[in-house]
């Protein structure tokens, strides 16, 4: 498996790859790799020829408050999950290597961004966007994977890639989750004991919810009110968002009479988690 670091050993290795006709496909990630990104990059290695996975912690996407200093790393460990799963490349680089003095260029969204996360993150997606478009054009990827767990995030990059007309194709993954139910996440590493006990609220409300539909429920604040009540009853726990959507346009719907997203995000003591499913 290749170690890459820059950009242009990346574009050489994907245009050797694209002379012998192979496909690619891309994984991009954050790093500190566990199960769902694993289940991303088996679906990859399956669709494809050759897997790229990006490790790089995001500077752009995160606020001066949020968590980039402290963000877990483990390149390590990262790079081992990705040989024994079957990606040929993982690529990390160094912040200055994608953003260099001169960087200037962004890419923002409307409408897809507002509700949800973009409410309480209101310059998350354009560092998401931009950093995502860089990506595409670096690996230049026939799919690219990306979680469930971060269902706003798949509607965003969905709509950029059709709205710019993006030679790619957007694949959307499972949500992969603990024996317990709470959804993988990296952010998990934060919690302590107690807080890793009450976080199963999450995961909780979003079984409820998903009940409730199942057994004929399309009143959405019938719902919602019902996974805020019990989530709550967490004395660890602050909503930052409980909430219904139409699965495509990401505007608030609350009525269940097609495709819908029941999105969360909650704080477990100082650590932000976010959970969802998927309606009709």
């Amino acid at each position: 498996m290749i170690l890459a670091r820059t950009v242009n050993e990346v574009k050489a290795q994907v245009r050797e790859w694209k002379s012998q006709g192979l496909s690619v496909g891309l994984v991009p990630t954050m790093g500190y790799l566990h199960e769902g990104h694993q289940s991303l990059i088996k679906r990859a290695v399956a669709e494809n020829d050759r897997v790229v996975v990006s490790v790089f912690v995001n500077p752009i996407q995160f606020a001066p408050n949020e968590d980039l200093e402290t963000y877990p790393r483990d390149l390590e460990a990262d790079c081992a999950l990705c040989e024994s799963t079957g990606a040929a490349m993982v690529f990390h680089p160094e912040p200055e290597e994608m953003y260099g003095d001169d960087f200037t260029t962004f890419v923002d969204m409307t409408g897809v961004t507002k509700e949800l996360c973009g409410k309480s993150r209101p310059t998350h997606f354009r560092g998401v966007c931009t950093v995502v478009n860089k990506l595409f054009n670096i690996a230049m990827p026939d799919r690219a994977y990306f979680g469930q767990k971060d269902a706003q995030q798949l509607a965003v990059i969905r709509r950029m890639v059709r709205n710019l007309n993006m030679n790619l194709e957007v694949v959307g993954c499972p949500i992969i989750r603990e024996s317990d139910g709470l959804a993988k996440s990296s952010r998990n590493t934060y919690l302590s004991p107690e807080e890793r006990k009450a976080a199963l609220v999450l995961s909780k409300a979003i079984f409820m919810g998903e009940r409730m539909i199942k057994d004929g429920e399309h009143d959405g604040e019938k719902v919602l009110s019902a996974m805020r009540e019990l989530i709550e009853s967490e004395p660890l726990a602050r909503i930052d968002y409980v909430e219904m959507v139409k699965w495509d346009s990401i505007e608030i719907h609350h009525k269940v009479d097609g495709p819908v997203l029941v999105a969360i995000a909650v704080y477990i003591g100082k650590t932000r988690l976010i959970d969802n499913f998927i309606a009709e």
